[in-house]
């Protein structure tokens, strides 16, 4: 059975982050550890010989894809539904400053609920948006082909468990992406869409908080 892979790489660190601020779709470049992480992250996923290179349009996963194009002369294919949930009023603000001033959308998202207020994209709509981008981005590439897609902690976790299917409650128990880290997912024509590795990378973290 030929099986097509799709690797779903969270961006690199950046100074929000770091500071724990709430970056949705702000256009926040890397830091430097960022750069360096996505280098580190490149050399192993050079390996799976990548046969396209797919990145959402905001700074930080679009350098973080370049370090790969580096390596294997791929180009970087944008595509904005990989962009990470707008957070709406909350970008900018650290989420201790979100619990203080918007405690009931603050509460809300604590407890997973898919429509939080505040101009705050829902989960449902984060997560066809992204799957529909994930989905293109394996289209890209014949039958067990590998296809390398850049993208935002929040965005993967939601466009991953919608590819796959799962229900909300199911998908709330996965941890979030480290930043450089990623899933990976195959696909044949018996048995659709699976998840063989997650959270995977070159370097172990301190927890970071959730993706923002």
């Amino acid at each position: 059975m030929t099986t097509t892979r799709l690797i779903v790489w969270r961006h690199g660190n950046t100074d929000w982050n770091r500071d724990g601020r709430v970056q949705g779709q702000t256009d926040v470049p890397l830091n430097d550890l960022g750069r360096q992480q996505a280098v580190d992250a490149a050399e192993l996923l050079v390996r799976l010989r990548p046969d396209a290179l797919v990145a959402s349009d905001l700074t930080r996963a679009a350098d973080t894809a370049a370090a790969l194009a580096a390596l294997t002369g791929l180009p970087v294919r944008p595509d904005e539904r990989l962009r990470e949930r707008h957070f709406g009023l909350w970008q900018g603000l650290t989420m201790a400053e979100v619990a203080e001033q918007r405690p009931d959308e603050h509460a809300r998202w604590k407890a997973g609920e898919t429509v939080i207020g505040g101009d705050v994209e829902t989960l449902d709509d984060l997560g066809k948006r992204v799957a529909e981008g994930l989905q293109s981005a394996a289209d890209l590439v014949p039958a067990g082909g590998t296809v390398v897609v850049a993208t935002h902690g929040a965005a993967a976790r939601q466009g991953v468990g919608h590819l796959l299917g799962w229900a909300p409650e199911m998908l709330r128990t996965l941890r979030a992406l480290q930043n450089c880290h990623w899933a990976e997912l195959t696909f044949d024509g018996s048995r659709g869409w699976q998840l063989a590795a997650y959270n995977v990378g070159p370097f172990s973290e301190r927890p970071v908080p959730p993706p923002v």
